[in-house]
């Protein structure tokens, strides 16, 4: 009976995927009505330009706006494989795809609420989401967490590509216990991050200009640091909002200090997981999961661009932390989920509101930053206290079976060990 609901319920899943993304690639594709048709203009203009230079043998190096890592041009030329499809079809297409890769990985997890948060919180964003490559590299990132555990040099390699296409996947990694599984994950990402890299480097002249591309580029207007400014403005902020590196920022006074701050909380961010890392005494199959999220999390808020696609990240890590019983980050993930719609709400609803300073657009766009500080200081806190309870010393992870849990034969002379050692070292799920 139990097995014959799963089933049921896993099908339900299945087509409100299918029906939800029917509905959001019409919607991009212009089939049925798309109220917002400028967010699909990065793939038919942008995108499709970069295409036209990258399939000459270089990296768009000129523009001001290409700021991706090598891996980035591999995703932009597969569209033009489907010579079938205009680029712009073939782009739409090729995320549901993705979209579909990482759904499937998501069904397999223990718990079915990972793939009902992906169901749900894609579509919410809108057409933004096909329009952006993003979702392309969030599938590479769920693939490879959910290998993690049992296909180690898969799931290495996968983060290392992941990598090579958007940087951030290089995060997926801080959650792993100490031991050989995580070195042999660290060797398997840095091959398939090199191979990726070097081979597009090997070939295209400008592979590492992205390096120094956004050195000069001001504050992101959607961006958590860029709040301050947001306020200030309609106190007589003598600074000005213009397109600069493809996105829309603030240029002015205080930008370069805020800036820096930002690059100081990153790093202070980054010297945390370090120190959480080392601490840690605990870890659970859902602690990488946990940790990725936690990453991510903090290196979104305190980064000087906060662009919308950015949210298919955080849903997907969420996701994934929701496949397993054991995640502490239930919570976030709800937070994360509530998050969404208030950045369909500002971009592109009321983005022309948001860039004018309306009070309206900027309190929906505060919020929603509001939400995503919430979630990460809490998702840090969350992932802190899991990894060090009272009482363990010794990393658990994967978690012993039966026998492996049982203490080895006592010597002769020695006591029996009491019922309470027998568990030293033993995991309980979620205890925050």
């Amino acid at each position: 009976m139990a097995r014959e609901m799963a089933r049921e319920i896993k099908w339900s899943i299945v087509a409100a995927w299918a029906v939800s993304r029917a509905w959001l690639l019409l919607v991009t594709l212009g089939v049925l009505y798309n109220p917002y048709p400028i967010v699909t203009q990065d793939v038919s203009i942008t995108y499709f330009s970069w295409f036209e230079v990258l399939k000459t043998g270089t990296f768009p190096v000129d523009d001001t706006m290409w700021q991706y890592p090598p891996g980035a041009a591999g995703v932009l030329m597969l569209p033009g494989l489907m010579s079938w499809w205009s680029y712009t079809q073939a782009f739409f297409v090729l995320m549901v795809v993705a979209d579909a890769v990482a759904f499937a990985f998501l069904l397999r997890g223990k718990s079915a609420y990972g793939a009902m948060l992906w169901v749900v919180g894609v579509p919410l964003l809108g057409p933004t989401i096909l329009s952006r490559y993003d979702l392309f590299v969030t599938a590479l990132a769920v693939a490879a967490l959910m290998l993690l555990t049992t296909r180690t040099r898969t799931a290495g390699v996968l983060a290392g590509v992941a990598a090579a296409v958007k940087v951030w996947p290089v995060l997926l990694l801080l959650g792993t216990p100490r031991g050989r599984r995580t070195r042999d994950a660290v060797v398997w990402t840095l091959f398939g991050g090199a191979v990726v890299v070097f081979g597009f480097a090997a070939a295209m002249p400008g592979a590492f200009d992205f390096l120094t591309a956004q050195r000069d580029r001001g504050i992101e207007i959607e961006s958590v640091f860029a709040m301050p400014l947001q306020i200030a403005r309609s106190h007589g902020w003598s600074g000005r909002v213009e397109f600069n590196y493809g996105s829309i920022e603030f240029l002015g006074p205080y930008v370069g200090l805020l800036s820096t701050l930002s690059l100081i909380a990153s790093a202070l961010s980054f010297a945390w997981l370090l120190l959480w890392r080392v601490k840690a005494r605990r870890w659970t199959e859902a602690t990488p999961y946990d940790a990725a999220l936690t990453a991510v999390l903090l290196f979104v808020v305190t980064s000087r661009v906060l662009s919308p696609q950015y949210m298919v990240w955080l849903v997907g890590l969420a996701a994934v932390c929701l496949t397993r019983r054991e995640t502490t980050q239930r919570p976030v993930a709800a937070l994360i989920l509530l998050a969404v719609p208030f950045t369909t709400w500002e971009f592109p609803m009321w983005f022309g509101w948001v860039m004018a300073g309306e009070p309206e657009a900027v309190a929906v766009l505060m919020l929603r930053n509001f939400l995503l500080v919430v979630a990460a200081v809490w998702s840090a806190m969350r992932l802190w206290r899991a990894a060090r309870p009272a009482g363990f010393s010794a990393a658990a992870w994967p978690p012993p079976g039966p026998r492996a849990a049982l203490p080895s034969p006592a010597p002769a002379r020695s006591a029996q060990p009491s019922p309470d050692a027998t568990r030293t070292g033993s995991a309980e799920p979620d205890s925050v």
